[in-house]
């Protein structure tokens, strides 16, 4: 099961939508996932707990410095699973080394 977290500016609205909205695609997939939003604020602090978050692009360099412990995927369209589904299927493919 993926620990999601889905960070907005204030950690109401936006992120809710763009919860229910990665909620969509992670089931089309088949994937479980655990699915909590906050501000973008908040994040900096707990973003280690979880393996993928979610944000608006013009947060990504907020939370940068926890790429190593985290994927950060950065959304244009906050609310487009059609975007949401290409950068998932983008961030877990198997890298080949």
């Amino acid at each position: 099961m993926y620990k999601v977290l889905v960070a907005c500016g204030n950690g109401m609205g936006s992120s809710v939508l763009i919860g229910i909205k990665v909620g969509n695609v992670f089931r089309k997939l088949g994937l479980d996932c655990e699915i909590t939003h906050s501000s973008v604020g908040d994040a900096k602090t707990s973003v280690d707990n979880y393996d993928l978050v979610f944000c608006s692009t013009a947060f990504e360099n907020d939370l940068s410095k926890h790429k190593d412990s985290v994927k950060i995927i950065g959304l244009k369209n906050l609310l487009s699973e059609k975007e949401i589904e290409e950068k998932l299927k983008e961030t877990l493919a198997p890298t080949e080394d």
